[in-house]
């Protein structure tokens, strides 16, 4: 897991460096203006279908389904399940579509944006990104079930980078920098799936347009469509706390939505570089694990995926709340993004980030369902927690604006893990108890590992701050960022080794095997 979790988490790390870098070049062209506002609305609508239809359909019916018939190893019943899967999606997807532009003008007052058409034609000129990406993502289910990671990591590093370069190589034929980015969005849409289909074929998989009826009469579509029934009203359930909060967001005030947006993305940052990516390796193992009545090995996997998450998100945790100005400074303070911007995207920042920690354990205890075919109780456990997170935005926003919307989801993150947690008991075979005791225990040892971390490096940040000022954004921040970030890195792997950590035990055996 780790193997595989590290060449994936060095993909996704350079992905999601770019597409942080992709929101500092919108951060300076467009601010936490009203043009900001409906780039971020325009990008969300076609998003939302995107994670709705393809990633998380893909992860919780394809790659189980997918992987029953390769343990059965008939290549002819194969390429027919992949076919009839790939006519279904190409169909339906781009009847979503088509919907989605027809229907663009009624969607988007609901956000109350001030500038109505630019929404509108930002958001029509990128839904069929949700087409491209579906493919993307039916290619990596396919390749994700043969244990291939790598292009999976590759494709949305094509996004970051056509993106960022429309931004500027667009400029002088568009109206506004936003449209330059849209048209980025659609080409690296294309690109994603483009990259990842010959990984396919040099693995001598195919699969070609069938009949809209012979599709839907497969047997393993017909069990794709069961698990995604449930799947998708839980994921509906799941992006609806996006399309609510942004539009609660959009009724704060002007910026509440841009500054909410940057503040994901420094969370998605962390939360794509580890969590995603050890959720994406474990779920083929789990599969087979759960298919094969493998539960100990079940067990094993899924306790110390746990592990690995509290060991990454509880230490960025704590150094996030410490350093939360100083980065957000450094990333994307600019032309556009001033002092308001600042303080504005700190509020939701210092409020996201505590989330974290949830937010990245759901990621690794949705899959663990999946692998046994039960899509249901997470879309349960979703609907649940998107009650919730509307309750408390509706009840926070008022008074903390962005900051408030932003406590929500990170209270709906904890009480979505509990419930996953709960549902887990259902099926006898899995330790949940043991996974728990054991979460429970090394998430309290790792806090107060980081409280201990942290407090040198508050005292060394204050001096470095004062030492670097007046220097340049980049060295006022960047210096200190950097000095504080080695140190406190430093300062807890001393700790947790000095304790024994069995983490960091196998974390040195797999870089002294490579050694």
């Amino acid at each position: 897991m780790m193997r595989h979790g590290s060449i994936l988490s060095l993909l996704t790390l350079v992905s999601r460096v770019l597409g942080l870098l992709r929101e500092m070049v919108k951060a300076g062209m467009l601010g936490t203006s009203v043009l900001s506002d409906a780039f971020s609305v325009a990008f969300l609508i076609p998003n939302l279908f995107r994670r709705l239809f393809a990633e998380g359909s893909i992860a919780a019916a394809f790659i189980p389904t997918f992987k029953e018939y390769l343990l059965e190893n008939d290549r002819k019943a194969i390429t027919d399940f992949l076919s009839c899967v790939f006519t279904f999606l190409t169909f339906f997807v781009t009847l979503a579509v088509m919907i989605g532009i027809i229907l663009t003008p009624l969607i988007v007052p609901v956000f109350g944006i001030e500038a109505f058409d630019e929404t509108v034609f930002l958001t029509r000129l990128m839904f069929p990104f949700l087409a491209f990406i579906s493919l993307a993502a039916f290619f990596q289910g396919i390749l994700n079930s043969l244990r291939i990671f790598t292009p999976s990591g590759l494709a949305p590093i094509l996004l970051n980078l056509v993106t960022i370069g429309a931004a500027y190589a667009l400029s002088p034929f568009t109206a506004n920098p936003a449209r330059d980015m849209a048209a980025g969005i659609l080409l690296g849409g294309v690109l994603e799936a483009a990259v990842q289909f010959p990984f396919i074929r040099q693995k001598g998989y195919a699969f070609f347009f069938v009949g809209l009826k012979r599709s839907l009469q497969n047997p393993g579509v017909k069990k794709v469509i069961r698990l995604i029934g449930p799947t998708i009203i839980g994921m509906a359930a799941y992006q609806l706390n996006d399309l609510v909060s942004t539009a609660l967001a959009g009724n704060a005030g002007e910026g509440v939505v841009s500054s909410l947006q940057y503040s994901l993305r420094l969370q998605e940052l962390i939360l794509g570089v580890f969590a995603v990516s050890i959720g994406t390796v474990i779920l083929p193992d789990l599969a087979e694990y759960a298919k094969s009545a493998r539960w100990e090995n079940y067990n094993e996997r899924l306790v110390s995926a746990m592990n690995i998450i509290a060991l990454i998100t509880i230490p960025i945790t704590f150094f996030s709340l410490a350093q939360g100005e100083s980065l957000i400074r450094l990333l994307f303070q600019g032309r556009s993004f001033g002092e308001d911007s600042v303080r504005l995207t700190l509020a939701a920042f210092t409020f996201h980030i505590p989330g974290l920690f949830f937010i990245a354990l759901n990621r690794i205890l949705a899959p663990a369902f999946y692998a046994q075919s039960d899509s249901k109780s997470p879309s349960l456990a979703g609907i649940i927690s998107f009650g919730v997170n509307i309750g408390l935005a509706l009840l926070l926003a008022g008074p903390l604006r962005g900051a408030g919307i932003a406590l929500a989801l990170s209270l709906a993150g904890a009480v979505n893990t509990a419930l996953l947690l709960l549902f887990l008991t259902k099926n006898p075979h899995i330790a949940v108890g043991k996974a728990l005791r054991s979460a429970l225990l090394y998430t309290l040892k790792l806090s107060f590992v980081s409280g201990l971390a942290i407090l040198p490096v508050l005292r060394l940040n204050s001096r470095l701050i004062a030492l670097c000022s007046g220097r340049g954004r980049f060295i006022a921040y960047g210096l200190p960022l950097a000095f504080t970030a080695l140190a406190y890195g430093l300062l807890g792997f001393l700790f947790l080794l000095l304790t024994g950590d069995a983490q960091v035990r196998g974390i040195l055996r797999l870089l002294k095997k490579r050694g």
